[in-house]
């Protein structure tokens, strides 16, 4: 059922999310056979008739995902008002570490968390 090694991750745009909503809640067809036929997880399935039931068909459009973080050391276009906002959430994060008495050294797999009390988290 999952995709094959090294393979691409599948998109769906939101028609054929409320396709399958509509066969499933108006056709009255159950989960597995949709799942089956379509080459789904039934618990794909059941996550979008949640999303479709809670919030419509806005519920079914793909969600905005990513580090926001990642736009302030690109050259993404960005307002100033949102490179103030994002650098403002950056500054919280690193007060609540100092607050809890740790500090990051290094960056990406190499990062390391030192406690302020000379005693290493890692």
């Amino acid at each position: 059922m999952g995709r094959p090694k090294g393979g691409k991750n599948r998109r769906f745009t939101s028609e054929y999310k409320l396709k399958i909503i509509k066969r499933f809640i108006e056709d009255h067809e159950s989960l597995r056979s949709i799942a089956r036929k379509e080459d789904l997880s039934d618990g794909m399935i059941a996550n979008w008739c949640k999303a479709y039931r809670q919030e419509g068909t806005e519920g079914l459009k793909p969600k905005k995902k990513g580090n926001p973080f990642a736009a302030l050391h690109t050259s993404k276009s960005m307002t100033k008002e949102e490179r103030l906002e994002l650098e403002n959430l950056k500054l919280k994060i690193e007060n609540e570490r100092l607050k809890k008495g740790y500090l990051v050294k290094g960056g990406g797999a190499g990062k390391e968390y030192v406690s302020i009390f000379g005693k290493n988290t890692k």
